[in-house]
């Protein structure tokens, strides 16, 4: 079975849309599987970013702390040592020079630590590991004395920066008991601030990098950049100041205390007794990422636009080429002279219009029209004469013939062809009296041109061929003519003739 030119066409251009979709969604995929690629190197990227900051922010961190950790240490050695010592009942009746020299022997001398001191349990200094004779002083109200005197199980005790002995320092201290374990009083010793100055001027540190020492009370004792009012300010209630305290090691992201600046925060050995907390500006841990992942999103929009452009020039090539073939198509099955479909298409439009009036039962009606005296006419008035009549028929054709399944055709020569599926004889007949008027009116100014129209209509059978429609159209065609032309003659049922004036 020979499909109509119409449902071929549909078809084509269904596969020029199919094959436009496939394009675009290949494209689209394409695209975005490069920027799943690209997506997952940059995430991969940032976390590398990440893990290197956190491994050198821990070795800058773990060499601060081995430092401070082993000063803090060797100076609490000293301290333990002059609480033994002090323990011992033979020193008792030792002279002050040779206990001086006994319990100060251990003690260290460098630049940034105080001279050792012994406060009695009153407060009262009784002695000074830099001169036999110290001078009165009392520190019974100072914290890092009352802490020792109501905890006995306190051990070493770090305070908070404070001004001792003309300077900014920490004071270490520790507990002497009596031989019964009451308190007895507090052996002290200080590291200067200058001490945490020195250390962070010998290190290679950033601009904007944060270094804080703190206690395992959350107090900073020492900040850098240094800030007053930061050093010395109690912390323990920050998220991750608490997740420092109680992890040995780790990591958290958290802002600035002074400036707000997102930074990341990385400690290396909180068991210690004090605890290194070294901070950098996100800003900076991801600079070099963040170039990177802006060349490859530059590069991802190039390549997303050059995508993007072929995909419009291809989509357009293959508009253009469908609509180039549909004119081609329409070509094909239309009549140049009247514009209205040629025998071709005809023959295929019957055709499925026949079979599926056989499906369904359903009438089939088809006028054939011939233009009267066109031989004569044509003679009389030239060929391009003769063709503006055909055109001007054509015209009046079109302008009656509205339906979508109807289909108007150039049978051949002078003749034309409509077909009208699911109409009666009748009903057909009506169409055909409505050209043959619009030709009449139209023939006013054009020396009387006239057309002859033969209707049939038939319920086809299963096996009927749709020739019969044309052959009994015909014959109603030539009665017309007989009849004495400029009129429409329908086919009977019984194949005869009937006249219709």
């Amino acid at each position: 079975m020979e499909l109509s030119t119409a449902l071929r066409w549909r078809r084509r251009a269904f596969r020029w849309q199919l094959s436009a979709k496939l394009l675009v969604i290949s494209l689209v995929v394409t695209v975005l599987a490069f920027s799943a690629v690209c997506g997952s190197v940059l995430l991969d990227m940032r976390r590398n970013t990440e893990e290197l900051a956190r491994q050198t922010m821990e070795n800058l961190s773990a060499t601060i702390d081995a430092d401070v950790s082993r000063n803090v240490e060797f100076y609490d050695k000293s301290l333990q040592a002059v609480v033994k010592n002090l323990a011992l009942p033979e020193l008792a009746d030792v002279s002050k020079p040779i206990l001086q020299l006994i319990l100060f022997d251990r003690a260290t001398t460098a630049p940034h630590f105080g001279a050792i001191q012994v406060f009695d349990a009153a407060g009262n200094l009784s002695l000074d590991a830099s001169t036999l004779k110290p001078p009165p002083e009392r520190r019974d109200d100072e914290e890092f004395f009352k802490v020792h005197r109501d905890n006995p199980d306190v051990g070493l005790f770090i305070s908070r920066p404070m001004l001792y002995q003309g300077g900014y320092s920490i004071v270490l201290s520790r507990r002497l008991a009596t031989p019964s374990g009451g308190f007895n009083g507090i052996v002290v010793g200080t590291i200067r601030l200058g001490y945490f100055h020195d250390l962070f001027r010998r290190l290679r540190i950033g601009e904007q990098d944060v270094v804080s020492i703190l206690t395992h009370n959350g107090v900073i004792i020492m900040r850098r950049p240094f800030d007053l009012d930061v050093v010395g300010k109690d912390v323990s209630n920050i998220a991750g100041v608490i997740k420092t305290l109680g992890q040995r090691s780790g990591w958290f992201s958290g802002v600035g205390l002074d400036d707000g600046t997102p930074r990341m925060y990385v400690w290396s050995d909180s068991s210690h007794p004090l605890v290194v907390l070294v901070g950098k500006p996100w800003r900076n841990v991801l600079s070099l990422w963040r170039k990177e992942a802006i060349r490859l999103g530059a590069i991802l929009l190039v390549l997303a636009s050059f995508v993007a452009g072929v995909t419009i020039f291809l989509i357009r090539e293959i508009d253009r080429r469908a609509r180039a073939e549909q004119r081609l198509e329409e070509l094909s099955v239309t009549d140049p002279l009247t514009g209205l479909t040629n025998r071709r298409k005809f023959d295929a439009a019957i055709e499925t219009e026949w079979q599926r009036a056989q499906r369904q039962q359903t009438p089939v009606a088809l006028l054939m029209i011939d233009a009267d005296h066109f031989k004569g006419y044509n003679d009389s008035f030239g060929h391009q004469a003769g063709d503006q009549m055909l055109i001007g028929i054509a015209v009046c054709i079109a302008d009656s013939v509205h339906r979508a399944g109807d289909c108007a055709a150039r049978f051949g020569g002078e003749e034309f062809a409509v077909l009208l599926p699911g109409l009666s004889a009748y009903a057909a007949l009506s169409v055909a009296e409505t050209i043959r008027g619009k030709v009449e009116q139209w023939s006013i100014d054009q020396t009387g041109v006239t057309i002859s129209v033969g209707t049939a209509s038939i319920t086809p059978g299963p096996a009927t061929p749709w020739s019969v429609l044309v052959e009994a159209a015909d014959k109603a065609l030539y009665a017309a003519k007989a009849s004495g032309r400029n009129r429409s003659v329908v086919a009977s049922s019984t194949r005869e003739l009937s006249l219709v004036a």
